[in-house]
């Protein structure tokens, strides 16, 4: 997840240490919901079509969120360069989606670079309404965020 992460200029950088925590058991009244895209190499072919290059990682794209009650926040989410424009963003937040009703939660918010026009363009037509800004919220380079809330029906 962090090479896949760090191919993408405008995701959300984390640490090995934040990585590795995502998959450690919690106490508390917080969730986490963790999602993954992996090829599927075989003789046959693969799903979608997709097949890793030898060699390559077989993760295509993952999505984290973060649950406290009434709200989820998307965290990351991130595709490989060469599996864009496929659906599997679409895929995983649908997904994400998916739990959000299950856990009859009222919205799913985020934070965004403001300079990630493909992101902010996906948000959008999944429905997301900007609602507000954070000054210099990320760091390498120093950004404004543009945050986004959907409220789930």
């Amino acid at each position: 997840m962090l090479d896949l992460e760090r191919q993408n200029p405008t995701a959300a950088h984390w640490s090995e240490r934040q990585y590795e925590e995502l998959f450690q058991k919690t106490e508390g009244g917080c969730e986490r919901l963790v999602l993954v895209v992996v090829a599927e190499a075989s003789e046959c072919g693969s799903v979608s079509g997709l097949r890793p290059e030898s060699g390559a990682s077989p993760l295509l794209g993952f999505l984290i969120a973060h649950h406290v009650y009434p709200e989820w926040e998307l965290e990351n989410l991130v595709v490989a360069p060469d599996s864009r424009r496929k659906g599997l963003a679409t895929a995983l937040f649908a997904a994400l989606l998916t739990r959000t009703r299950e856990t009859k939660s009222e919205s799913v918010f985020l934070e965004v670079r403001e300079s990630n026009h493909a992101a902010r363009a996906l948000y959008v037509r999944m429905g997301f309404q900007a609602g507000g800004r954070r000054k210099l919220y990320y760091a390498n380079p120093a950004e404004d965020a543009v945050l986004y809330r959907l409220k789930v029906p």
